[in-house]
């Protein structure tokens, strides 16, 4: 047993601002040695994500006491039986703790492993239990990375360079896997496609980066907040375009009748209506939001057919992580993924409910605790 510090979220719901009602608690608590086939890892960074937010605010309903926290980097500092990595190894922590074994893993789809999805949704570790606290608290999406230590699956976890430092190697567990991923993997953005990308955040600016990557011919960027279109302009951007309900008639008109493929990453319903009425004839919308449960999407099925456009969901960015966070390291060090560009501050364990705040005003990109 160690003793750890942990940001704990005993009740969901709680009003903005987030630094007043505080819904995260910082409590130190005991966290059990790692299992067969588990890692024990230090935290170096943690992620500040809307999963996460989407939690706090109760429209994604998990099982409650929880330590959150999904996107990280860190390093093993000790290994459970039989688990394939060393003490020292540097880890990207990704939310998919893809079993291996089923076909959906063996066809190449981890992110829909059917044992990781259960296991995160009853707030477990792949094998089925809970490490932190006497298993009085869950862990969220296998990781619980608001921590100085975390007990992970090795399933959860993706061996890195130690050269990377974890603020930026933090970001390659979620917002890049899961933007990144959905241009390559879910739009297969190809040179000289014309491309949108609705909402700006981590995971719409990774996207944006992977289209210009991949060769995209133009890039329209749409979001409601002024300081994120300029950083996507920054970043590569050809057009911007102001979100609210002329949106989709500018786009169109930019892109003389819509976009190739179309991105969306704010998890609202409503836009994603208008993500798909972006997308040209022939198009393809790719949608990586999550909006809350029970929310439902009316499509005008005559065009669905008459237009050939296709809709697709894509989550974790259709990636499998041991082969894509390597991949999108490289990209980043030769310059052509600059992912440190989305990030817009780091904080101490602290400062939390202050850091979703300004999540949750559309202030940052993307923040980072750092431990």
């Amino acid at each position: 047993m160690i003793r750890t510090r942990v940001s704990v979220l005993t009740e969901a719901g709680r009003e903005a601002p987030y630094a007043e009602s505080r819904p995260l608690e910082v409590t130190e608590v005991e966290l059990a040695p790692p299992g067969p086939g588990e890692l024990l890892v230090r935290i170096g960074a943690a992620g500040l994500c809307h999963s996460d937010l989407s939690v706090i605010n109760g429209s994604r309903v998990r099982p409650l006491p929880m330590a959150l926290g999904h996107e990280a980097a860190g390093e093993v500092v000790e290994v459970g039986q039989g688990a394939e990595f060393s003490v020292g190894d540097r880890v990207v922590l990704a939310f998919v703790p893809a079993c291996g074994r089923c076909g959906r893993c063996r066809s190449g789809r981890p992110a829909l492993c059917a044992q990781g999805a259960a296991a995160n949704g009853a707030g477990t570790l792949l094998g089925g239990g809970r490490r932190i606290d006497g298993g009085r608290i869950h862990h969220h999406l296998g990781v619980s990375a608001f921590s100085d230590h975390v007990v992970v699956s090795q399933q959860s976890a993706v061996r890195v360079d130690a050269g990377l430092p974890f603020e930026i190697a933090a970001l390659f567990g979620c917002a890049v896997l899961t933007g990144a991923g959905a241009a390559l993997h879910s739009a297969q953005v190809v040179p000289g496609d014309s491309v949108a990308v609705f909402g700006l955040g981590g995971v719409g600016l990774s996207a944006l980066l992977a289209a210009k990557a991949l060769g995209a011919e133009s890039i329209v960027a749409v979001d409601v907040v002024p300081a994120k279109l300029e950083l996507a302009r920054e970043l590569g951007a050809t057009h911007t375009v102001a979100g609210g309900p002329d949106a989709v008639a500018e786009l169109r008109e930019i892109t003389g009748g819509g976009a190739d493929k179309v991105i969306e990453t704010a998890g609202v319903v409503p836009v994603l209506r208008q993500a798909y009425d972006a997308a040209a004839p022939g198009g393809t919308t790719v949608t990586v939001g999550l909006p809350a449960p029970g929310k439902e999407l009316a499509l005008p099925a005559l065009g669905l057919v008459a237009e050939e456009k296709t809709l697709r969901g894509s989550y974790l960015g259709s990636c499998a992580p041991r082969r894509d966070v390597p991949r999108f390291i490289e990209m980043y060090r030769q310059g052509v993924l600059p992912v440190d560009r989305l990030l817009s501050g780091t904080l101490p364990l602290e400062e939390i409910n202050a850091g979703f705040d300004r999540l949750h005003t559309g202030e940052a990109v993307r923040q980072v605790v750092v431990f």
